[in-house]
């Protein structure tokens, strides 16, 4: 394990990195406190236990949407991104096109490959770990190594998250699958709302602003509008316009504000140019009339 390296703080957020490189010089700011390596590992057990046991539900709505058990198992270890997992066999499960399924879960999925970037830059782990480190890159592990004061404290909780959410959630597949055959009819037992429930279950904690909240009720009212018209599978895929939709009417808000307070400004400034004109003109008159009323003074003066 590298040498303990502490981030001082620059913006304020959890897992910000500094200004200069790890452990060089930076910007003079409070140093955020060390977390003893058993918290770390605590939390990051807390949530790959709680998460990884969910693996059960996929494997049985798996195992109900027709894929066999060996097809199960190799999507948990080759996937491994629950979401995305669950969006694949729904869509199957449904009726739809198996290529319309994996374009939505791919889809769904790519959000993986942001949290990369942010996190290749606070773990930098050796180029040879990096490949297998990859496959780890999900919500949790995300999650969990963000907040985390130290790049060692961020690669333990990033590690344990990975390992445990990864063996438990394909152990629990296993047994899901095997299981979904003594259970019979999964529908039956309500396993069919498995797959939405867990997808809610790691969408909401993310939904915390109002475009945020806006934006999912949105994609939540596309694809209710679109499921009974649209093959199953799609409707999951033109949801996804809801953000740009979000982003343009946002865009065009502030254009208009802008807009009416650059408008305003401009009023007020004609108004007061226009009184200082006005005030010119009559300070002018006013020396004239002084002027005037000296000049016939002093003609006055010089005929008596």
């Amino acid at each position: 394990m590298a040498e303990q390296t502490t981030f001082p703080e620059s913006t304020g957020t959890p897992g910000a990195l500094p200004a200069g490189p790890p452990g060089g010089p930076g910007p003079a700011a409070e140093e955020r406190p060390d977390k003893p390596d058993a918290a770390v590992v605590r939390d990051a057990l807390g949530v790959g236990v709680a998460v990884g046991l969910s693996g059960f539900a996929f494997g049985v709505t798996s195992a109900g949407s027709g894929l066999s058990l060996l097809q199960t198992c190799v999507l948990s270890l080759l996937v491994f991104t629950g979401a995305s997992q669950f969006a694949l066999v729904g869509a199957l499960a449904a009726g739809g096109n198996p290529y319309t399924a994996a374009a939505g879960a791919f889809f769904l999925g790519i959000r993986n490959a942001f949290y990369g970037l942010r996190l290749s830059q606070l773990l930098d782990l050796p180029r040879a770990v990096r490949p297998f480190a990859a496959h780890w890159v999900i919500d949790e592990s995300t999650a969990v190594t963000l907040p985390q004061p130290t790049r060692r404290a961020a690669r333990i909780g990033f590690t344990v998250t990975g390992l445990t959410l990864y063996v438990l959630w394909n152990l629990t597949t296993l047994v899901g699958a095997l299981g979904a055959e003594a259970l019979g009819d999964t529908d039956a037992w309500g396993l069919d709302a498995a797959s939405p429930a867990v997808f809610l279950a790691l969408l909401a904690p993310m939904l915390r602003s109002t475009v945020e909240r806006v934006t999912a009720a949105l994609a939540v009212v596309l694809a209710l509008t679109l499921l009974p018209v649209l093959p199953a599978g799609v409707p999951v895929l033109l949801s996804a316009l809801a953000a740009p939709v979000v982003l343009f009417l946002m865009g065009r808000a502030k254009g208009s504000s802008a807009g009416a307070g650059g408008d305003q400004g401009r009023g007020d400034s004609g108004g007061h140019g226009n009184r200082e004109s006005h005030g010119n003109r009559e300070s002018h008159g006013a020396d004239e009339d002084r002027g005037n009323a000296a000049e016939r003074k002093k003609r006055g003066e010089r005929s008596v």
